[in-house]
């Protein structure tokens, strides 16, 4: 019996996974988690064979809490279940030690495959996932430019491309907005730009999945 933990923090969204993996006879879900740190919780006190981990929960960023897990629980299959496009966040992930990535809209028809394969020690990463880590190996020094920002400042400057102000940012990532401010100007000067409105409009062009819609965009873009 495959024993699951399922972290996300949309109640209805567990309950629907929930559906969908105990309709097989040899998996069953075990734990809940809503934000990161009740994920490590749960994985201290009881044992999973795979972790299903939603990265945008409150709290540390997804990809902390997956390096966390991949630290402390090494042999642990991660499989990443995320609403953001694999070309955004799929190879960070399995740079953070996740073992497969999945996006929501997937799940109803490739969970259970997917789930079997990460506990049997496999990797359920896209063809494309694959070229994009095969690219990684040589340096170019004409890649895009969010590729040299860190996994926290690349989540950030997603957020302000979605539109999120800083303030928004500090209470969905349980940062002061210090911290935001600060990590906004290390990523204004990773890309050498000088405003907030050079960097949303950057996000909006270059991250598929960072759009703001556009009767907002003009009232966001003063962040």
């Amino acid at each position: 019996m495959l024993k699951i933990l399922v972290a996300d923090d949309h109640r209805v969204l567990r309950e629907g996974l929930k559906k969908i993996i105990e309709q097989t006879r040899d998996m069953m879900v075990v734990a809940e988690a809503s934000d990161g740190q009740e994920v490590l919780q749960k994985m201290s006190k009881t044992p999973v064979d795979v972790v299903l981990l939603d990265l945008s929960m409150p709290g540390p960023g997804g990809l902390e809490i997956l390096k966390q897990i991949h630290a402390k629980f090494p042999k642990r299959p991660v499989l990443v279940l995320s609403q953001h496009p694999e070309d955004q966040y799929a190879l960070r992930a399995v740079r953070a030690g996740a073992s497969g990535y999945l996006t929501k809209e997937r799940a109803s028809s490739d969970l259970i495959a997917a789930i079997r394969k990460v506990a049997g020690g496999g990797k359920c990463i896209s063809d494309a996932v694959v070229e994009q880590m095969a690219s990684s190996l040589n340096e170019d020094p004409a890649r895009p430019a969010h590729e040299t920002l860190s996994d926290r400042e690349y989540e950030i400057l997603c957020l302000l491309g979605a539109g999120k102000t800083v303030s928004e940012i500090s209470d969905g990532l349980c940062l002061s907005v210090k911290t935001v401010s600060t990590y906004r100007t290390r990523i204004l000067e990773k890309m050498n730009m000088t405003k907030t409105a050079e960097l949303i409009v950057y996000a909006v062009q270059h991250l598929p999945s960072a759009r703001i819609p556009s009767k907002t965009r003009n009232a966001h873009v003063r962040v």
